[in-house]
């Protein structure tokens, strides 16, 4: 196979401009969203600089400790981006979040790193911070669509919730309906993308061995196995998630103690 072709920041830079498309698109389209747009690649840019030096520098260390504070720190940036984007509380619901994200993430880590992959030593930089990256970072959208929707249906649908309760159902019996909708809708974009995978798309683990010049044949095993892990990984989390942030967010009598903010500052 080719080595991988280098692309120049020059290069990087200019093809940057093409930012400029979506930005006039929101003053176009008054979607007020060009501020988003700045701020959000201009952390990627940082996030993603900041991993290349961790990456470029420590792999050679492959330490237990670091490799562990850094997977602390993708799953806490990871609850507190969930519950910005989705409008939530972070004082009261961070904690439960990270809950759910933590035991839904690390055992399907730990069985890719000890008995799929097997790099050695088990946690090797190289494989495991990748692997939860891409765990974690396809998790977060579902997450963020369930909570949206869940704590939705609590507004719009409060009518119905209230009636269950006064009827004598629990709190958490009255939630179910919205629970079953919120994680159906959560893992509709996962599910529609694995029904397309190799036919309308090429997704990017796999596109990016293949770059990479791995074998075709390497890159699809991978891929599959990762695309397995992330649905496994993503419905862990939203159950864990969603019923841990429950026990935080109602009272024993059924109210809600959780509202939408205007804004996603915590």
């Amino acid at each position: 196979m080719n080595s991988v072709i280098d692309v120049s920041w020059l290069q990087l830079a200019m093809f940057s401009l093409t930012l400029l498309i979506p930005v006039a698109m929101s003053v176009q389209y008054r979607l007020m969203i060009g501020k988003d747009i700045f701020i959000s690649v201009l952390r990627m840019g940082i996030q993603l600089g900041l991993v290349g030096i961790y990456l470029e520098y420590l792999f050679a260390l492959n330490s237990l400790v670091i490799n562990t504070c850094w997977l602390l720190v993708i799953i806490s940036v990871g609850a507190s981006s969930i519950l910005s984007k989705a409008k939530l509380p972070k004082t009261r619901l961070l904690i439960p979040l990270m809950a759910g994200l933590t035991i839904g993430l690390l055992p399907i880590l730990v069985i890719l790193c000890v008995f799929i992959v097997q790099p050695v030593p088990f946690y090797n930089t190289q494989y495991m911070i990748p692997l939860a990256g891409m765990l974690m970072g396809n998790t977060l959208s579902g997450n963020i669509v369930a909570l949206q929707n869940l704590f939705t249906a609590y507004q719009e649908r409060k009518s119905e919730y209230e009636a269950a309760l006064s009827l004598g159902a629990s709190p958490r019996y009255a939630s179910r309906p919205f629970i079953q909708n919120a994680i159906q809708k959560a893992n509709a974009p996962i599910l529609a993308s694995m029904a397309t995978i190799g036919l309308v798309t090429l997704p990017g683990m796999m596109t990016g061995q293949i770059l990479g010049g791995s074998s075709p044949l390497i890159a699809i095993k991978y891929q599959f196995m990762i695309m397995v892990a992330i649905l496994v990984v993503l419905n862990i989390s939203l159950a864990l998630s969603i019923e841990y942030i429950l026990k935080a967010a109602l009272t024993k009598e059924g109210k809600v103690l959780v509202q939408f903010r205007k804004n996603g500052n915590s």
